[in-house]
């Protein structure tokens, strides 16, 4: 017997193919948790990754179609996603089929056309679909500093590199397991490494720390 999402794959082709690069399609398996299927994958996913959604999520969805919504992509891109809600012959949830646009290419026009006239809506920010993707907080504080200092990731230097690591450890995200795995392959840096500037940075900081509190007046 087929799995029930198999004969979404055509169409998860279909799309990817005809709006490729600037779009990804994705199903995901309710039952499973896990990405059954993946087109265009520009966010580093592939089939058998956890979906990541958050739980009791089927018994939620009750529209069949959910967004659109944004969504900050592993280098910071802006994506505008939408989402779809499969079922089997009982109406019951089986499946999601995600579309992810990436928006990037067109956000330079955007931002000026709405800086002049600032008559469109913002997107929200993010769907509550998604709201258990570390991944999709770990984008965000990327994006965040990319953005902050007017550079991207190919751009970044060795003091750019450390500020972005300090500030992915400020926020947390390295108490976040397999967090390190994730930032290392983004920033095309090994684990080691990673651990290695984190360490420095965190010992750095607490000399920081030290020499402040031994200069207070006593």
């Amino acid at each position: 017997m087929s799995h029930p999402l198999t004969p979404f794959i055509p169409v998860c082709d279909a799309i990817a193919t005809l709006f490729s690069p600037h779009v990804e399609a994705v199903l995901h398996d309710l039952e499973t948790g896990l990405i059954f299927h993946i087109a265009n994958a520009f966010s580093r996913r592939r089939p058998g990754d956890s979906s990541l959604n958050e739980a009791g999520l089927v018994s939620t969805l009750e529209k069949d179609v959910i967004g659109p919504y944004g969504k900050s992509n592993w280098d910071g891109r802006r994506l505008k996603a939408i989402t779809s809600v499969l079922r089997d012959t009982e109406g019951k949830p089986a499946g999601l089929l995600c579309i992810n646009h990436d928006i990037e290419a067109f956000a330079g026009i955007f931002d000026q056309l709405k800086s002049m006239m600032d008559i469109a809506a913002p997107m929200p920010k993010t769907s509550a679909l998604m709201a258990e993707d570390w991944r999709e907080a770990v984008n965000s504080v990327i994006g965040e500093f990319l953005a902050a200092h007017g550079t991207s990731l190919a751009g970044l230097t060795s003091a750019d590199m450390d500020g972005l690591i300090a500030l992915l450890d400020a926020r947390g995200v390295f108490a976040i397991r397999k967090a390190v795995p994730y930032v290392a392959e983004i920033l095309k840096l090994s684990r080691a490494t990673i651990y290695n500037r984190l360490g420095a940075i965190r010992q750095k900081q607490d000399a920081a720390v030290q020499a402040a509190v031994q200069g207070e007046p006593r």
